[in-house]
């Protein structure tokens, strides 16, 4: 199966922002904007301390020039790999519009406050669900799930507000690298990438597709 890409889009140097995050952040509103589902759905890569590497899509929660953010549970797999080996890769598969961005880089927590601030602004039924589930372990079956989540809400009946689990909480990818990928004809693709000099500051390149 192949698809050929529109020779009359492309990527020049002189169309990138001054940064990394204003760039993303245009093309981020042109993928709102262009009506794709989700347009937040990122594939996030980490690693164990074996270098055997996992992948999953997950939903960015929020961007700054200090990064991009994520909330899991931090007894996922995501999570013993963000502590384990603290790098790891997003993707932002923006398929119709022919593009894509591709990030890498060092897994640090969000504080607590801020972690807290955005459990209070999920629906209830997903905090209900926070509580219930231990991501990626093994359970026996659906019905054990809705259990878990029938005790959770029987736990927290009486409050109007449900805390944050104490093993729940943000991530944030501090990029080294930002590739922002334009789809062009005869798979001649426009690869522009921001990557962060040891000495401070960023650099633009441009690879080969």
């Amino acid at each position: 199966m192949r698809n050929e890409y529109a020779a009359d889009l492309g990527l020049t140097e002189a169309d990138l922002a001054v940064d990394w995050h204003t760039q993303f952040g245009r093309w981020f509103a042109d993928a709102v904007a262009f009506g794709l589902p989700e347009p937040n759905a990122m594939v996030l890569g980490t690693a164990d301390p074996a270098g055997r590497p996992s992948g999953r899509t997950v939903l960015l929660k929020g961007y700054d020039p200090q990064g991009l953010v994520l909330f899991t549970n931090h007894l996922s797999r995501k999570g013993v790999e963000a502590s384990a080996n603290p790098y790891a890769s997003l993707v932002f598969p923006w398929f119709p519009m022919q593009r894509q961005v591709v990030v890498a880089g060092r897994i640090t927590p969000v504080d607590r406050a801020t972690t807290e601030a955005y459990f209070a602004s999920r629906p209830r039924g997903s905090q209900l669900g926070a509580w219930a589930s231990p991501q990626s372990a093994v359970v026996s079956g659906r019905a054990a799930l809705e259990e878990r989540y029938q005790q959770a809400a029987e736990r927290f009946a009486e409050q109007t507000e449900i805390p944050a689990p104490p093993h729940w909480g943000g991530l944030r990818v501090q990029p080294e690298s930002v590739e922002f990928w334009q789809g062009r004809a005869g798979r001649l693709h426009d690869r522009l990438r921001f990557r962060r000099l040891d000495e401070g500051g960023w650099t633009v390149e441009r690879l080969a597709p």
